[in-house]
């Protein structure tokens, strides 16, 4: 399917939620509300006045020899018209349990039970066909074949014994799914095409083989997944999901739909009353199974979820859209690479005697001249050098530096600009085991994801600009970043985002004009470690959520169990440590290395000295220490957690590095100023 403009929803001649009659899924008064918008919504009003009654659907012709009719087009209806035909008319409130037969009631009322033709569609054959009856309740239809034979035939030969034959086997039912509405203009047949495409498009994007097992019936269907499953459907044709998500999801809906596969069939052959030892083995099997399949479908919920999509989807596929690295040029030189369209003498000149000859006048050295800084960039071997000159550069491809080396801009950042164009999942990637970025702006259009993002390795940068459209820097879980003196607005959700078992070092910066300023990852594995985090004398403002939040798992400190290896008088003195972790944390102007507790599963909690800005306002940098007693309360608890899995697994060896981390903390000196929701917060889920 081609892109969908949501916002062309009413330039569409007829909507998924055409007036049925007698619904049983909404009251009388609310159908004749959402009838009247809808009719308005779609234009149709003049022509429904009309003596003469007409189709308000499009036809679409199918390729081949043409000797096939035309058939309905359906199949680009908009988010908005198979969400309201869903909510309003099949599917209601229905629990899981309950969508067959609210579909079977559906499709009652507006699929017309007999004498009307359709193409009977299969991945290798169209074949035209006449339908005598319509058995609901089996969501299968009665038809004979047209003659003479109308078909098109993809990779085999199709004769009309073979059809008839075919049709034999089955009884002369074929589901409804399969059958296209041949086009007729008369408009007697356009709630039938719309109600199969309804149908089909259900069980193709939206149903699940578990989902009438589900453990959570009790709520309401369409809520809990038809509409966040639809969004991600339409997300993803508008190229508003990453490449990478997109094949995880798929990945993991292949993954679960098997699983549960295999175990409904090895849950069909365990007997009830049996106690053999083979039986019991198979129970254990069904449980493990059952655990995993769980822990799948746990991941698509993310996925499916647009806001846990963001703050956790992209865990599970953080290892995608690697480089390999080049290494060193076999010849052994390097390369200074520059960048320019075209350029001043005076400039030349200045670039020679500033940086070319103080800098890179060794014999190891040549210089290679570029238009492009992707090109550039993609040319680099280990230990290159990019210069930029002053310009405006325009790139429509990703920029991935997979080798240490330096890329900077000779002039300003505002003199030196890369724009990127086109739609893409990254602008700029970083994988390199040393990267350096200089005295550059980026400006980002049309990205799914942030404008830069450190994958592996570490990233310096200072002096840049980023002018975000999507999301802004991301640090993945093992990468480090170092970013100073820089300048970053206009994300549509972080300015940076910071995940778990990684390295950031924020100093001097302005982020501004975001959704939230900073916001740090702390995933729902008790393995996964808080980030180690500087973040010094940053101006965070004007953004419209919060200055710095915190995403953790919903509730707080988790409450400790005695365990296998711990007597109750040991968790008690345990709990009464937990409550002196959250003032663990000294005030700013002195270095400090602390032991909050005795016992060797709390963390250390390190602190640098750092400069005292004493004449900004105390209002302004309060958020500081609520910051980091919020990490190093979250970081206790981590703690606990391991040491809680280490015992309950009897491990015969305790891994003291494990159960000892150091948390780095170096929070000092920033300024919060008119964050909409206030300098810090946690989003729990």
């Amino acid at each position: 399917m081609g892109d969908v403009d949501a916002g062309a929803a009413g330039e569409l001649r007829v909507t998924a939620a055409e007036p049925i009659a007698d619904s049983n899924t909404a009251s009388k008064e609310h159908e004749d509300d959402v009838e009247d918008d809808v009719n308005d919504d779609s234009g149709t009003d003049e022509l429904s006045n009309d003596d003469k009654p007409c189709t308000h659907l499009q036809r679409v012709a199918q390729g081949g020899s043409g000797s096939l009719p035309d058939v309905f087009q359906t199949s680009h209806l908009v988010f908005y018209e198979r969400f309201k035909a869903y909510q309003d008319y099949m599917l209601g409130d229905c629990k899981s349990s309950e969508v067959k037969a609210f579909t079977v009631d559906y499709l009652e009322k507006a699929v017309e039970p007999s004498d009307w033709r359709a193409l009977w569609h299969s991945d290798v054959f169209d074949v035209l066909v006449q339908v005598v009856d319509v058995d609901y309740k089996e969501l299968r239809a009665k038809v004979e074949l047209v003659l003479p034979m109308q078909c098109e035939a993809r990779g085999c030969e199709l004769t009309e014994e073979s059809t008839t034959a075919l049709l034999d086997a089955t009884l002369n039912r074929v589901p409804l799914q399969d059958l296209l509405v041949v086009y007729d203009e008369s408009g007697d047949f356009d709630q039938t095409a719309l109600a199969l495409e309804h149908l089909r498009f259900f069980y193709k994007h939206i149903w699940r083989k578990w989902d009438e097992e589900d453990e959570e019936d009790e709520f309401d269907y369409f809520v809990r997944c038809v509409e966040p499953r639809l969004r991600l459907y339409y997300d993803v044709l508008e190229d508003r999901v990453p490449a990478g998500l997109v094949a995880e999801y798929h990945s993991l809906l292949e993954r679960c739909s098997d699983t549960f596969c295999e175990f409904s069939s090895l849950r069909n052959g365990l007997s009830s009353d049996s106690e053999s030892e083979l039986d019991n083995v198979s129970m254990v099997e069904g449980l493990q199974m059952y655990e995993h399949m769980e822990g799948l479908k746990r991941k698509l919920r993310i996925i499916e979820n647009p806001l846990l999509r963001y703050v956790l989807g992209y865990k599970m596929n953080c290892g995608q859209h690697m480089c390999s690295t080049k290494g060193e040029r076999p010849s052994g030189l390097r390369v200074v690479h520059i960048v320019s369209a075209s350029t001043s003498v005076h400039v030349l000149h200045s670039l020679m005697t500033e940086k070319l000859l103080p800098l890179y006048s060794s014999k190891e050295f040549e210089v290679q001249f570029h238009c492009d800084p992707a090109v550039a960039i993609s040319g680099c071997y280990e230990g290159d050098v990019v210069i930029l000159c002053p310009g405006h550069y325009t790139v429509t491809s990703s920029i991935t530096m997979a080798d240490s080396i330096l890329v900077e801009g000779y002039g300003l950042p505002d003199e030196v600009v890369i724009e990127k164009r086109n739609k893409g999942d990254t602008f700029v990637e970083s994988t390199g085991d040393v990267v350096k970025i200089s005295n550059l702006k980026f400006i980002q259009h049309d990205a799914i994801e942030g404008i830069l993002c450190v994958r592996q390795g570490k990233l310096e940068m200072e002096n840049c600009v980023f002018q975000c459209e999507t999301t802004g820097v991301i640090v993945r879980t093992a990468a480090q970043l170092l970013m100073n003196m820089c300048d970053l607005y206009g994300s549509k959700g972080a300015g940076v985002e910071i995940y778990p078992g990684s390295v950031c070092s924020l100093t001097g910066n302005g982020i501004h004009h975001c959704q939230d300023g900073v916001l740090i990852k702390d995933f729902a594995d008790e393995m996964d470690v808080l980030p180690k985090i500087t973040m010094v004398n940053n101006v965070i403002h004007n953004n419209s959520g919060y200055g710095v939040i915190l995403v953790k798992p919903d509730g707080g400190v988790v409450e400790q169990q005695p365990t296998v290896a711990e007597s109750p008088a040991d968790a008690e003195g345990r709990a009464e440590q937990d409550q002196t972790c959250g003032g663990s944390v000294n005030g700013e102007g002195g270095a400090v290395k602390e032991e909050v507790g005795t016992k060797s599963d709390l963390p250390i909690i390190v602190e640098e000295a750092g400069p005292v800005e004493g004449a900004v306002s105390s209002e302004f940098t309060e958020g500081n220490d609520v910051l980091k007693r919020e990490l190093v309360a979250t970081s206790v608890r981590k703690q606990h957690l391991q040491r809680r899995r280490v015992m309950e697994l009897r491990a015969m060896q305790v891994d003291e590095d494990l159960l000892s981390q150091e948390m780095f903390v170096s929070i000092h000196g920033n300024q919060f100023r008119r964050n909409g929701k206030g300098s810090f917060g946690t989003f729990l889920y």
